[in-house]
């Protein structure tokens, strides 16, 4: 398996337009410089009132699939 983590500060507002089909994905630059795709929906269950903020670790598969989100800070 392999973990990648990084920041995530997306407002309220903004999230619901990428959830509500304006835009599927959000992208994340991960701290080694990678970027990551991610549904939209996987961070749903993080969202609060003031949007999606935090540090995240993504666990992905040796094939490359995901596994799981965390929030970590």
């Amino acid at each position: 398996m392999k973990r990648y983590t990084f920041s995530v500060n997306i407002p309220y507002h903004i999230y619901l337009q990428h959830y509500s089909g304006a835009a599927s994905s959000v992208l994340v630059h991960t701290d080694e410089g990678l970027r990551l795709q991610l549904p939209a929906v996987r961070l749903r269950p993080f969202l609060s009132q003031l949007g999606i903020k935090g540090r995240f670790r993504v666990v992905v598969s040796a094939e490359n699939r995901f596994e799981k989100l965390e929030k970590i800070a």
